[in-house]
């Protein structure tokens, strides 16, 4: 077994036996039931679509009926003829059945709302579709950060061996006669620390692994590895920027949410406006009442009626002008608010198109790293054992040995965020690119 599959096993081993370890795609299916951000995304994006049916029904008829029964009592005092005070009670019941049917037919006020309402619609959808693709970068990158961690494990784990070996070696060859008591005590400082660096790495495996269980809320024993083997690093298709830039700027969900509240400034102008235009409703109503009045106490009456009602603004003491001017300093807002957003994204997908490009070149120089370094502790141990080289030598050979081990590792990961991120830019941070992300892992 090579050094790096030693390497591995090691962070297997420090891992909680179990039947089957959770892999990448099975965390992203549980979070996408469990996850709470997720989950009130959602119910938000659900009540955003209620501004729909809700400015549709100003469009429709409104039926109103009332039914009202009362009864009455009268009292009238007036002179009799002889001049006293005669007081007279009267009661009786009185009613009222009414229907009423209102059409709007010019509203251009509930015209803009109901655009507006689209427009908020579409707002929703695409802040949802934000937080799906933030899902996908939370889990991935909850998942690769405690597979770092679990890899730190067991690089601190493999150097703490080399450690213990290179101390039982310095102890040998100083009771032999030929070492010093300072290779001794070298060795036993760099085994001393690396029992330090076990128990941060040990504290950041629980961390992260706490990480993940609060996005898919359930517990988790083991991870499926990262398979270097499956790893293809290859540049982003296409490969121009420019083309990325683009391409974000037609299906990035934080891109579409800004232009749909761009949408939803333009109509509340378009409302605003429409307070200093007329309306025009068609009305019909029936009604029948019994009773009217005490000197119609048994009488019924019927009364039917259809026709028009226009309203005309006429003065508003400045309501409506400052509505309208407030309605374009949103506008403006909006306007702007898009324009940084398009600079933003286009700064972001440049930092992660470079994440990607220039990280495939810094893991091939490393993994160069890893076989000189390889090659420089066997040298250093042949010569330590020749009598040319001291344990320090050999320490710092292994020392070096497992910094490029570490940051080979890193580097990895981080180049597999940047894809990812890069995908989420674009909209397509989705389950395939979560299943193409779930094969590189070791089953």
């Amino acid at each position: 077994m090579n050094r790096n599959s030693w390497i591995v096993g090691g962070a297997l081993l420090s891992l909680s036996m179990v039947a089957w370890p959770i892999d990448l795609l099975q965390a992203f299916e549980a979070a996408q039931k469990q996850d709470a951000t997720l989950l009130a995304a959602r119910a938000e994006a659900a009540a955003g679509r209620e501004r729909l049916p809700q400015a549709r029904s100003q469009l429709l008829p409104n039926v109103t009926a009332s039914l009202a029964s009362t009864n009455n009592q009268l009292t009238s005092e007036s002179p009799n003829f002889l001049g006293q005070e005669q007081i007279t009670h009267t009661n009786y019941p009185s009613s009222n059945q009414t229907l009423s049917l209102r059409q709007p037919l010019i509203r251009p006020q509930l015209m803009a709302q109901y655009r507006q309402a689209k427009a908020q619609v579409d707002t929703a959808d695409a802040t949802l579709a934000q937080a799906e693709q933030n899902l996908a970068v939370r889990v991935i990158g909850a998942y690769f950060e405690a597979l770092l961690t679990h890899d730190q494990l067991a690089l601190v784990l493999a150097q703490r061996t080399a450690y213990t070996t290179q101390l039982d070696a310095a102890r040998k060859t100083f009771a032999a006669g030929s070492g010093t008591r300072t290779d001794i005590d070298e060795a036993q400082a760099r085994l001393d620390m690396s029992v330090a660096l076990e128990i941060e790495a040990r504290q950041n495996i629980t961390y992260t692994l706490q990480q993940l269980q609060m996005l898919v809320n359930q517990p988790i024993d083991r991870l499926a590895v990262l398979d270097v083997s499956k790893l293809e690093l290859l540049d982003p298709q296409p490969k121009r920027l420019e083309d990325w830039i683009e391409r974000a700027e037609q299906s990035s969900p934080q891109f579409q949410s800004l232009k749909a509240q761009l949408e939803v400034a333009r109509q509340e102008v378009d409302k605003a406006k429409s307070g200093h235009y007329p309306t025009l409703d068609a009305i019909a109503q029936w009604s029948r009442s019994k009773s009217e009045s005490v000197t119609n106490t048994s009488s019924t009456y019927t009364n039917a009626s259809v026709g028009v009602q226009l309203n005309i603004p006429l003065f508003a003491g400045g309501y409506v002008n400052s509505l309208v001017r407030q309605a374009l300093a949103g506008l403006e807002n909006a306007e702007q608010t898009l324009e940084a957003g398009r600079r933003d994204l286009g700064v972001r997908v440049h930092k992660e198109f470079r994440g990607v490009t220039e990280s495939i070149p810094k893991i091939r120089a490393l993994e160069q790293a890893v076989r000189s370094s390889d090659q420089l502790v066997v040298s250093s141990s042949k010569s330590y054992q020749a009598g040319n080289r001291t344990v320090v030598d050999v320490l710092n050979a292994e020392q070096q040995r497992m910094v490029v081990l570490r940051d080979l590792t890193q580097a990895r990961y981080v180049h597999l965020m940047s894809r990812i991120r890069l995908l989420a830019l674009v909209g397509s941070a989705d389950i395939d690119s979560v299943v193409a992300m779930n094969q590189l892992l070791q089953r």
